[in-house]
Parts: C-alpha cells; sequence; structure tokens
C-alpha cells in the first residue's frame, strides 16, 4: 500500500470507528490530507453514552469525541473508476484511500401500524434509539409518569429501559426471548438482571411478542397519529405515551452495494481492512471481517487503530529494525462491559463507559466475554451471591478460558480479561480455575 505527502483520505462515517481513525491519522501521517464526512448535525459523540445522556446524568456535550473535526454532508454514491465521493448536494471530493465507516441501522421491526399510510413516518410517540437526534426527541416527550414500552431486551433496550425509569416513567419492558440479553446472558444471571430491573419499578416480560401498534389522532391541526396502545400476541393491549424500538442494528451496506463491493452480512474486509476494492476500507459496524460482523464499540476502536497504524506506517515506512511486513488485523477479543447505575464519574478512558455510584438507584455492572454458553465436555464454574446480586461464571474448553459472565460484581474482571485474551492452556489442578472467580485484585 503506497500512502505518501498529499495523499487524500476520505472516511465516511462520523460514528465512533471513523471519529477515532481520522483523530489518529492527522498527527500521526503529516502531509497526508484526511476528510471526515458525517451525517449527523452534532459533532462525533460516544455513543456508548446516549443511555447516560437520556437518564439525564451527562449533557450532550460532554460525550463529544475529541478532535474530531467533521464535515456535515452525506455522501450518496462512490465512483470507483474515478475514485470520488458524491455527495447529496452535488459536490465531489477525489479519494485515494477511501474509508467506510457507515456503521448501522437500527432494525425496525414489521409492526402493524408501524408506520402511517403512504408517509412512511413513524407515529408521534414511537422512536428508535440510535443516534443523538433520537435520544434529545426522546428526553423532550419524557416527564414523570409518562407510560413508555421498551421493546426489545438485548443490551440497548435494558439501558435505554433503565434510563428512562431513572427519569421517572412508568416502563415496560417487552423481550421475545426466554431472558433478557440473551447475546450476552445465560439463563441466571438474564433472570438476575430482571431482578435488578423489576427492583426498579420496570415491569418486564419476556417469551413476549408484539404484533403491532396502535395509534388515533394527537388533536393537532395536522391530525398526526400518536401511539396509544402495543398490541401483543395474544390480543392484549398495553395502553402507553410512548414506545422505543430497541430491535438490534443492521450494517449500513447501501453505499458499498451500489459501488460494486463485496457484501455479505456486512462489507467484506480482509486482514487489512480491505474491501474488495484494494483502494478502499471499511471499519466499524459497517464491516464484516473473517465472517463476523461484530457490532460492538470496542471492536469498531479496534479496527480504527489497526487500519490508523497499517495507513501511518505505510505513509511513513515500518520503523528501523521492524519487518516491512504491514500490520493485521485479526479480530476482537475484548470484553462487553457496561455499567447501569448512578451519577457517573469521569471515565478514565473516554471510549469506556464511566463507573457509577449510587444517587438513589443503585449501580448495576456487567460484563461478558467470548461464548458463555457450555457445549458438552466444557468445564463450567459458577459462583452465585443472591444477597449482593452478584454472579461469576467461567467456561473451560480444552483448557483453556473461552467465555464468562460477571454480574453486579466486577471485582474479578481484570484476571480473567487477561487470562481470556492470553489464550494459553489453564493449569489443570482445580484451585487456579476457582482462582479466576475469586480473584478480586485485576479490576
Amino acid at each position: 500500500m503506497d500512502i505518501e505527502a498529499g495523499t487524500e483520505i476520505v472516511v465516511v462515517g462520523g460514528g465512533m470507528a471513523g471519529a477515532r481513525l481520522a483523530q489518529q491519522l492527522a498527527p500521526a501521517a503529516p502531509g497526508v490530507r484526511v476528510t471526515l464526512f458525517g451525517e449527523e448535525a452534532h459533532a462525533p459523540y460516544n455513543r456508548v453514552l446516549l443511555a447516560e445522556v437520556l437518564a439525564g446524568r451527562y449533557e450532550p456535550d460532554v460525550i463529544t469525541l475529541p478532535d474530531a473535526a467533521c464535515t456535515v454532508r452525506r455522501v450518496v454514491r462512490v465512483d470507483r473508476a474515478e475514485r470520488l465521493v458524491i455527495c447529496d448536494d452535488g459536490s465531489a471530493t477525489r479519494y485515494d484511500r477511501l474509508v467506510l465507516a457507515t456503521g448501522s441501522n437500527p432494525v425496525l421491526p414489521p409492526l402493524r401500524g408501524l408506520f402511517e399510510a403512504g408517509r412512511g413516518e413513524l407515529p408521534l410517540g414511537v422512536h428508535a434509539f440510535r443516534t443523538m437526534d433520537d435520544c434529545l426527541a426522546l428526553s423532550g416527550a419524557l416527564h414523570p409518569g409518562v407510560r413508555a414500552v421498551v421493546v426489545g431486551g438485548g443490551l440497548l433496550g435494558v439501558s435505554a429501559a433503565r434510563a428512562l425509569a431513572a427519569r421517572g416513567a412508568h416502563v415496560v419492558l417487552l423481550q421475545q426471548g426466554e431472558y433478557l440479553m440473551e447475546r450476552q446472558l445465560d439463563e441466571q444471571s438474564g433472570r438476575l438482571l430482571r431482578t435488578h430491573l423489576e427492583s426498579m419499578g420496570i415491569e418486564v416480560h419476556t417469551e413476549c411478542r408484539v404484533r403491532g401498534l396502535r395509534t388515533a389522532p394527537d388533536g393537532t391541526p395536522q391530525a398526526v397519529r400518536a401511539v396509544r396502545s402495543v398490541e401483543l400476541a395474544d390480543g392484549y393491549c398495553l395502553g402507553t405515551d410512548l414506545v422505543v424500538l430497541a430491535c438490534g442494528v443492521r450494517p449500513r451496506t447501501g453505499l458499498a452495494q451500489a459501488a460494486g463491493l463485496e457484501v455479505d452480512r456486512g462489507i467484506v474486509v480482509d486482514d487489512e481492512l480491505r474491501t474488495s476494492d484494494p483502494f478502499i476500507h471499511a471499519i466499524g459496524d459497517c464491516s464484516q471481517h473473517g465472517g463476523v460482523v461484530y457490532g460492538l464499540a470496542n471492536a469498531a476502536r479496534e479496527q480504527a487503530d489497526a487500519l490508523a497504524l497499517l495507513l501511518t506506517e505505510a505513509a511513513r515506512g515500518p520503523a528501523p529494525g521492524r519487518p516491512a511486513d504491514p500490520p493485521r488485523y485479526t479480530g476482537t477479543r475484548a470484553l462487553t462491559r457496561l455499567t447501569l447505575g448512578g451519577s457517573p464519574a469521569p471515565a478514565a478512558n473516554a471510549s469506556e463507559p464511566a463507573r457509577t455510584g449510587a444517587t438513589g438507584i443503585a449501580p448495576f455492572d456487567l460484563a461478558a466475554f467470548g461464548d458463555p454458553l457450555p457445549v458438552p465436555g466444557d468445564d463450567v464454574l459458577r459462583l452465585t451471591d443472591a444477597t449482593r446480586g452478584a454472579y461469576r461464571k467461567v467456561v473451560i474448553r480444552d483448557d483453556r478460558l473461552v467465555g464468562g459472565i460477571l454480574l453486579g460484581d466486577l471485582a474479578a474482571v481484570g484476571t480473567l480479561a487477561r487470562t481470556w485474551e492470553a489464550d494459553e492452556p489453564l493449569p489443570a489442578s482445580s484451585a487456579p480455575l476457582l482462582h479466576l472467580l475469586t480473584n478480586d485484585g485485576g479490576s
């Protein structure tokens, strides 16, 4: 890959991956010009902390990412032959290297009444929860006692439900699966999480399928239809003033697909994060590496870091004594960590959620990594403290730590993370394995 002074690098997408890449490239590659395009009017921000903004614990400007100058313009087409990106205002920008960091869109389930006939718009009171605009619109509709239904019991839905409850809303959380956060938790930890949410007054229903929304005119001269209830599969209707759709996300691949790049579930990239066009890369939620679409903030950051290193080394050449082979991205092995709770102190690392203290609502910590669901032949170790609402579990496969869950107490998370990331055989005796769960000095 030949990068030299005067090289034009265009990054499409002002989210966490694109902003982090642009931030690192600007000082690290002198003479290389970096242009970052983003669609949102807001400065790039840490999407992980949107629930903290919704809960009223952060002001929006607190989660703004540092040093991320972004041109607010929507890229609508890539001309690979001429190496141009064309924006919705007709302007064209040349690139030598193009990076697609287009992120993902919220999944809107096929519910009856979700869109107004002929208008393609969500009814008044129905919100996705993906962007700062979503967050601010939802926040503006909140007041103590407002009725809110959250559809989706994954990580985003749980975060949204807790934030709404912190603002005084009466919240009902609906999950189609058997327990909450099925991607990260097992049934036992899912039950503990449910107990925690219910202690906050959140009404939780699992194995609950939503059929549709019922609306009525809201009384404005435009006769906009507003949500009035959520209809369940058994015909029961939950009266509500707000509905939050937290049903997952889908990679934004339309721009890449229209440009003729290889697209599967995401934009397919190799170990140099290159697409099927060697002059175009993809990172973050929109990318698919090794058959995996991560859709996680930590993976987006790692990909941005790996590509920044690759591009800057190409610009400057390898350091003396270092091999000329380009750095590689080999995949992400990082914990999913979530802190739900009171009034957060500033995080040591701005890319991570702050650890919180109690302000009337007790903090609740959760971490998950790898594959926490065992298969036949695996060894499983669990420690449960019902009085503290704490749960620790690890899964051992072929003498290696392959997954785990910590909930309510993350004191052992540092030890577990280092052991898992090392991916080395564990000692045969059980004592070191128990030490993984009981070590309280590595967080």
